[in-house]
């Protein structure tokens, strides 16, 4: 059922001319946020969903896709899973640009991903020891600090040949500099950093699931009960954004999941509604049969 919707809503934002021009990049490299949230469960009820001492988890991992923001890949995990370990199984397309935070740092799953010929930003740790092999020009404008080429001494050890971007910017807005990684060579220096900020974008995803759908009570406390009760969220998310795609009313998703909760019992045609959503309904020639 997930893939179904997810292939109706990306037929819908193909089809959409208006969608390409809301795009904030020039490359046309399919990007793809990649990240997990924590969703916290009682240690007692939930005892198969390990995650520490006194309390369960289990993890949600998500592939977005930032044509539509849709979410276009999940697993659920136990809470002690490590992020890398599901990111390692994953495959990807081809020149896809993958964006994810310093958790998933592991060199050579980035050499593995730079042979598969996905491209990939990041942030780089504090403690990464490396070496500069080529120090870019800098372009004269505000923010890029430095551009230089590096490698990593821990694939030189292992004879692996990989060389990676890494850019220092800086951000006004919080006063602080940030280290990106990358290995796409070619993309401006501002563009990689504009690529992480659009990260934060899965981060919203994972806020609208926990608030607007309330994955955060369940109505069974096994592995399948639960397992099930999130996929009916994703299921519902994309029956939502698909709503929001086919509108012509610029609604937000939590606007639109709130006043939909409003409409479920009123006799009413949806797609006359999601259009002109502040009109009255129309008035019955005759009372329904209940």
């Amino acid at each position: 059922m997930f893939e179904q919707l997810l292939a109706k809503c990306q037929i819908l934002v193909a089809s959409q001319p208006e969608t390409r021009k809301k795009r904030r990049f020039r490359f046309k490299n399919p990007l793809l946020s990649l990240d997990a949230t924590v969703i916290d469960l009682c240690a007692t009820m939930f005892d198969w969903a390990k995650f520490r001492l006194t309390k369960g988890a289990v993890k949600l991992h998500l592939l977005l896709d930032h044509d539509g923001y849709l979410p276009s890949f999940a697993v659920i995990t136990e809470g002690k899973k490590h992020e890398v370990r599901v990111a390692r199984q994953m495959q990807f397309a081809p020149g896809a640009i993958l964006v994810f935070d310093r958790g998933y740092t592991d060199y050579e799953w980035f050499m593995s991903l730079t042979e598969q010929g996905v491209y990939f930003v990041t942030r780089l740790k504090e403690n990464a020891d490396y070496g500069v092999v080529e120090k870019r020009e800098v372009p004269q404008r505000r923010g890029v600090l430095r551009d230089e080429v590096v490698f990593f001494y821990k694939l030189a050890q292992a004879s692996k040949e990989a060389f990676f971007r890494r850019i220092e910017f800086y951000d006004e807005e919080h006063d602080r500099v940030l280290v990106f990684l990358t290995n796409h060579l070619e993309l401006a220096a501002a563009t990689v950093a504009a690529i992480y900020k659009e990260r934060w974008q899965i981060e919203l995803f994972f806020r609208a699931l926990k608030q607007s759908l309330r994955v955060k009570t369940f109505v069974g406390t096994s592995a399948n009960a639960l397992k099930t009760q999130l996929w009916t969220a994703l299921i519902a998310m994309l029956v939502v954004k698909y709503l929001q795609l086919r509108s012509t009313f610029g609604w937000s998703l939590s606007n639109l999941v709130a006043l939909l909760r409003q409409q479920l019992f009123v006799y009413r045609d949806l797609w006359a509604w999601i259009d002109d959503p502040f009109q009255p309904p129309p008035i019955p020639e005759r009372s329904p049969e209940q």
